[in-house]
């Protein structure tokens, strides 16, 4: 009976190291296995994949073309050259880097509304700007994909050709001058007048030639005896004609308010003559 009892002690333990070690196994295997995932961890996964991809599509529409050096550009064309293509009723090809077809940012420019000093609107959803800048990063931002990034042409890439440096900082001016610069803006500042202005193309053509080269193109050097927009500007009204216009406008009705206290003063003056001439005729002895 002792001997019978032994064995079913003996085997009752081995069943329980038995069932032991399958229940740590068991434990030790779902340990191994990955974690349950939650839909906040399948939320954040998927934004961490998708924001490499925004990055990367941003990086694909990201511009290279600098839009206050282009504006720079546009204003130089415009001011130094626009009158003279007037004057001899002259249509530059679109081939032409100086054309506006070829601005990355004119079209935008376009859609720019001064309201006032302190009041600029986008003129393609109408919000109001309290600077001009402010309105740029709004373009950047909410109308990048209104640029025409494919033909990847850059009206700033020309600046070194229309002395744009020399309209934006005036510390550029002092600067020690680079022959090798200097070389190839001449060289970039040639061949525009070559191809914009075909010598070719007849008289108008010629003289425009004739006039880029001299109002851009000769001051590329670093002798310092020609300076750029020698020709000046068929109409550039300027700080001085705006301030004189101001101060006739301003000086004007002070003019006829003078001229009218002045004629009432002498009318008066008249009447009390008249008074003074009747009174004496009055008073003289017979």
């Amino acid at each position: 009976m002792a001997r019978a009892m032994k064995k079913a002690t003996a085997g009752a333990g081995s069943i329980i190291l038995i069932l032991m070690s399958f229940s740590l196994q068991s434990v030790h295997f779902a340990s191994a296995l990955p974690p349950s995932e939650t839909p906040q961890d399948l939320e954040v996964e998927q934004s961490a994949t998708s924001r490499p991809l925004k990055e990367a599509e941003e990086h694909v529409d990201e511009v290279h073309c600098s839009r206050e050096r282009s504006k720079t550009a546009w204003n130089i064309i415009e001011e130094h050259l626009l009158p003279f293509l007037e004057k001899e009723n002259y249509q530059v090809s679109t081939e032409c880097r100086l054309h506006p077809n070829n601005d990355l940012f004119r079209d935008q420019e376009q859609h720019k509304i001064h309201l006032d000093i302190n009041h600029w609107q986008c003129g393609y959803c109408r919000k109001s700007f309290r600077a001009e800048k402010f309105l740029d990063k709004h373009f950047d931002n909410r109308h990048h994909n209104l640029l025409n990034v494919s033909h990847g042409k850059c009206l700033a890439d020309l600046c070194g050709a229309l002395h744009c440096d020399m309209k934006m900082d005036m510390k550029s001016r002092k600067s020690k001058c680079s022959p090798a610069a200097a070389a190839r803006n001449k060289h970039l500042c040639e061949s525009l007048a070559d191809s914009c202005f075909p010598i070719n193309e007849g008289p108008s053509a010629s003289r425009l030639h004739d006039l880029f080269l001299h109002q851009f193109c000769g001051a590329h050097s670093c002798t310092g005896k020609l300076k750029p927009f020698s020709k000046g500007a068929e109409r550039q009204p300027g700080i001085f004609y705006m301030a004189s216009s101001i101060l006739i406008l301003m000086l004007l009705p002070l003019f006829y308010v003078i001229v009218y206290l002045h004629r009432r003063e002498s009318k008066n003056e008249i009447q009390v003559l008249k008074r003074i001439s009747k009174a004496g005729r009055k008073t003289k002895p017979l």
